[in-house]
């Protein structure tokens, strides 16, 4: 993978080149951001960076100054960064052998460590043993989690976890001579899932051999042993934005402008959300939520009931996808209702509906009512009874609003 299949984050990019260029990349490095980011195509677009051959290297023919070492080994660099093979590149090459195996996953230099499972009781899984299938993922999901990881192998409602069997494998491969590349790159996806046997790593981590790069690639640091996370250099990637979600969604996906701008400013940042809305383009959020208000504020019990039966049959990422969706319109709404200019930024749909949400809730109401849905999604990941649930975030939705009253029409 190359920088430029990396969605958004152009300020990170930029950053990480220049830690190369300028010899100060850390042994270990954590790259940190939340779901949907692009933390792993970061890494894996950084490992190919680094393996490719028009990088300059030290030892080239002394037509020019030797360049900077990749890892800050004291080495004095010109102030152009350019070695004898010139310029530092701004991205890999794509076509040279080196980039044409890295981006297969099949780089002998570039090694990969993620959480795995049993294949049957008594196994000692090491990653290696699920490398045809971590291409796959790679090559169809490189914004997916773990969840999406896990369940592509199989392992349902088991845990997965990287062994100590496999912290053993990542020392012995680490202290391999290198195949072909100058580096050796060590990409650890989800080092959330190493427990205490990760502190087998310790030495290796602080101590590595001579051009070899840890780069860990995880989404919560608080879940990440300590011992590990003292002995990185944190790269934070932030959410994506808006623009750059939608820019995904229109170059990759093939989706019109305007709803890729919606499903873009409903997946908050989250590249991986906008695609599982996508699975839901066609669904009709909007109608649905119309027919639940009217219900709670005209029609009464008998229409809440039957709009709950029909609910509750949706699936409970669908259903997930609702929630988020009235979220969003609140969200819409209390920022039109506090920020002038903001009419021309929202399509013409939802602004409507955004506004007659302010006539039938103020501030206070409708931050209840994000509150009781953040409550009702969390309880639907836990597999909670979804007409149970939905009657009493219906009832809890009534009294909320219960003083006021709007009919919602098209």
């Amino acid at each position: 993978m190359q920088f430029k299949d990396v969605i958004g984050q152009s300020d990170l990019k930029a950053h990480i080149r220049g830690m190369v260029s300028g010899g100060r990349l850390s042994h270990a490095l954590l790259m940190l951001g939340p779901e949907g980011s692009g933390v792993l195509p970061l890494a894996l677009a950084l490992a190919q960076y680094l393996t490719c051959e028009r990088l300059p290297r030290k030892g080239a023919p002394k037509a020019a100054p030797a360049g900077p070492s990749l890892f800050g080994d004291p080495e004095p660099a010109p102030a152009t960064g350019t070695t004898a093979g010139g310029v530092y590149p701004d991205d890999a090459c794509g076509v040279c052998p080196s980039c044409q195996k890295a981006a297969a996953l099949i780089h002998p230099d570039i090694h990969f460590s993620y959480p795995v499972i049993p294949r049957k009781p008594g196994d000692k899984p090491v990653s290696t043993d699920y490398i045809v299938e971590w291409r796959e993922f790679v090559r169809q999901y490189p914004y997916g989690n773990a969840y999406d990881w896990l369940q592509s192998i199989g392992a349902e409602n088991k845990q997965g976890n990287i062994t100590a069997q496999e912290c053993g494998e990542i020392i012995r491969k680490l202290n391999l001579k290198s195949f072909e590349s100058p580096v050796k790159v060590l990409v650890l996806w989800m080092p959330e899932y190493l427990g205490n046997e990760g502190n087998k790593l310790l030495k290796i981590v602080e101590e590595p051999p001579e051009n070899t790069l840890f780069i860990l690639v995880a989404e919560n640091d608080g879940q990440i042993l300590p011992t590990i996370l003292s002995r990185t250099q944190l790269i934070k990637a932030p959410p994506l934005k808006d623009g750059e979600v939608a820019e995904g969604l229109t170059q990759r996906a093939g989706l019109e402008a305007d709803k890729a701008r919606m499903v873009a400013s409903i997946s908050e940042g989250n590249y991986r959300e906008a695609l599982q809305q996508l699975q839901h383009a066609d669904d009709d959020w909007q109608s649905l939520l119309r027919e639940w208000l009217n219900a709670i504020l005209k029609t009464g019990p008998v229409a809440q009931v039957k709009w709950v039966e029909g609910v509750s049959k949706l699936g409970r990422e669908r259903q997930k996808q609702f929630l988020r969706y009235f979220n969003h319109l609140l969200e819409t709404a209390i920022r039109l209702s506090c920020m002038e200019g903001q009419e021309g930024q929202v399509p013409e749909t939802e602004r409507d509906f955004a506004l007659r949400l302010n006539k039938i809730a103020g501030r206070e109401q409708q931050e209840a009512i994000l509150r009781v849905l953040d409550e009702a999604s969390y309880y639907i990941e836990r597999n909670a009874n979804a007409k149970m649930l939905f009657h009493a975030l219906t009832l809890k939705l009534y009294h909320i609003i219960a003083n006021k009253s709007l009919i919602l029409v098209n």
